[in-house]
């Protein structure tokens, strides 16, 4: 029950962050650069605080260079996540999102050597195929610019989320992470400061999405994966873009499209089926050991 809760908090916290930024950029409360600040800043300080009461150094012992390149894709999925979602709807940029996430995942084990079941390279076929779909020119399509940020922000996430799963401390490592993002931040939101404007609504919004949404999300998620499989793990993430347009629909009206729909089926769909691949792959695996 306490792996239910905690994947269960993990995964309204990562759809959350979609709404909050959505809400706080739709809304005209706050520039895309500066949420982006105060999100990790406001990440950063509750990580401190979380390091400081169970007594663990807020910087690792690790090479300043792996650090570096760590923070700096936690950077990179951060900002071009925000300047995304000036353009784009909540579910189309977190099926975006989450698709462009799998996708790197799966493309990095393909690359790692692993020999694929046929059901993983028709998954991938599929949900690059519903990616595809949703960004084709029409009525419906989102904004490509905003489509393309958000192809990097999950880009940049996945192999984050690569590069932390060897991670022996994840809250010490994360904070870590996040500190480092702090003075990259302030540096894009000078050079952005002739889009400057806030209002207390959007930073508030900002400091939920970073303390709440992000920062004890990704301790809670760390929480969970103590009981999870990892195929389990990707498996239950399916349901985020789902309840992100879900909370479009609630707190911004949005409505969704036939195409999200469709887009949505195929990528999920995909993601699912190459998950099942894997599982069989291991299954094989585990029968033919001596």
């Amino acid at each position: 029950m306490r792996t239910v809760l905690y994947t269960a908090l993990a995964l309204v916290a990562f759809a959350a962050n979609s709404v909050l930024c959505r809400i706080a950029l739709r809304h005209d409360t706050i520039d895309a650069a500066t949420f982006s600040t105060v999100r990790l800043t406001a990440g950063a300080v509750t990580l401190l605080v979380l390091s400081a009461w169970t007594r663990q150094p807020a910087l690792q012992a690790r090479s300043s260079r792996s650090s570096w390149k760590s923070a700096g894709m936690l950077f990179l999925y951060a900002v071009p996540f925000s300047f995304a979602y000036t353009r784009l709807s909540t579910g189309s940029g977190a099926l975006i999102l989450f698709g462009c996430v799998q996708m790197t995942m799966m493309v990095s084990a393909l690359l790692s050597g692993e020999r694929p079941h046929p059901l993983q390279w028709f998954g991938l076929t599929l949900a690059l195929a519903g990616l595809v779909y949703l960004v084709l020119p029409g009525l419906e399509a989102p904004s490509f610019v905003g489509a393309a940020l958000m192809v990097l922000a999950g880009f940049s996430w996945g192999v984050y989320s690569l590069r932390g799963r060897s991670a022996a401390n994840p809250l010490q490592q994360t904070t870590d992470n996040f500190l480092r993002t702090v003075p990259l931040v302030l540096a894009v939101s000078l050079l952005a400061r002739s889009q400057f404007h806030v209002q207390r609504a959007g930073i508030l919004l900002a400091i939920a999405s970073g303390a709440l949404a992000s920062a004890l999300g990704y301790v809670v998620w760390y929480a969970a994966l103590r009981g999870l499989t990892a195929t389990r793990a990707a498996a239950v993430q399916l349901v985020v873009p789902i309840l992100a347009a879900l909370g479009g629909v609630v707190f911004l009206a949005e409505t969704i499209s036939a195409r999200l729909v469709l887009s949505a089926v195929m990528v999920l769909g995909g993601i699912a089926l190459t998950l099942i691949g894997r599982e069989r792959l291991l299954h094989t695996a585990v029968a033919h050991e001596p």
